[in-house]
């Protein structure tokens, strides 16, 4: 009767080769998160702009952003209501945004146009770096 199975030996090389190729790709594998990590928040704030937009055609009145660089989050507030503005935060995502080109702020009017073309720098700690341009029609757009 012959035996078909494998040897503590064999197991172990098996387990050691696959614990190399582990080692050695797991370095290349954190610059590929950090980059998707900006990716992710550009995507996103990216969307809050839109959406931002969207919400000043839909309720026929101004919406104003303001990027708080101390408190790191995007508040997006209607200008004539009371009622407390919309927080996206980015504190502990990895990346630092770079105040906008026009300012701190963003206005939206309710044709949905900018009142003024921005740009806006996404930078991670790896020092990779996405751009997000706002221009006077709106559009919002990732460089």
């Amino acid at each position: 009767m012959e035996q078909d199975g494998k040897t503590m030996m064999e197991i172990m090389v098996v387990v050691a080769i696959i614990g190399m190729l582990t080692g050695m790709a797991g370095p290349h594998f954190l610059p590929l998160q950090s980059r998707t990590e900006l990716q992710c928040v550009t995507e996103e704030i990216a969307s809050e702009l839109r959406l931002a937009r969207q919400l000043a055609i839909a309720s026929r009145d101004r919406v104003r952003l303001v990027f708080d660089q101390e408190r790191r989050f995007i508040s997006a507030e209607l200008t004539s209501q009371t009622r407390p503005p919309r927080l996206y935060r980015y504190e502990g995502k990895g990346v630092e945004i770079a105040e906008p080109t026009a300012g701190p702020e963003i206005l939206f009017h309710p044709s949905g146009r900018s009142a003024t073309a921005t740009t806006i720098e996404v930078r991670n700690h790896a020092g990779h770096v996405r751009k997000l341009t706002v221009s006077l029609t709106g559009r919002v757009s990732i460089l």
